[in-house]
């Protein structure tokens, strides 16, 4: 596996090694041991799969409390990922980062704790796989307005795409308002 640094501290994009030949692919997807000595030393607790449809913007998340690191992949379809550095002490605080994430690339994406992150779905249906370093806890989710003017993230939304929302992110934390690690 290659680990490519982004531009924002810490959040890593990770290819796999593909095998493939005529009947099709293998590749390791996760391996414990190389992940903590190339990429963070962490353990995940929790793994999620999620299927969207074309136009869905799931994001921007996080928890203030019980921190997920993610690491995150597309097994079916195309998204454009994003995450959003929220710690004060960070160097890259409040910056940006956003990739393709696709079945044919196989790229993943390392999240750690103390991102917002999300994704736009760009294909017809995308199945996007990610395992967490913490547990789901509702009471501590938080939302960032996945459009704020002040990030002005490049989200690839295509004119005749409608975006759509969860109640949730609708009403997304303007990135000044929202709470800091």
């Amino acid at each position: 596996m290659n680990v490519i640094d982004t531009p924002v501290l810490d959040l890593k994009i990770i290819e796999p090694t593909v095998f493939g030949d005529e009947r099709g692919f293998f590749l390791e997807t996760f391996r414990e041991q190389w992940f903590k000595e190339h990429v963070a030393d962490v353990t995940f607790v929790q793994d999620n799969h999620s299927k969207s449809s074309r136009g869905i913007l799931r994001g921007m998340h996080y928890q203030t409390q019980q921190t997920q690191g993610k690491l995150v992949h597309v097994v079916q379809g195309t998204v454009y990922d994003v995450a959003i550095d929220m710690r004060q002490s960070s160097s890259t605080f409040g910056q940006w980062f956003g990739i393709v994430l696709s079945a044919e690339n196989k790229r993943q994406l390392w999240v750690p704790a103390g991102f917002a992150h999300g994704f736009y779905v760009t294909s017809d249906t995308a199945e996007f796989v990610y395992k967490c370093t913490d547990y789901y806890a509702p009471q501590f989710e938080q939302s960032v307005c996945w459009n704020d003017p002040q990030l002005e993230i490049d989200w690839p939304i295509s004119p005749e795409d409608t975006v759509q929302l969860s109640a949730k992110d609708e009403s997304g934390l303007l990135f000044k308002d929202a709470p800091y690690f």
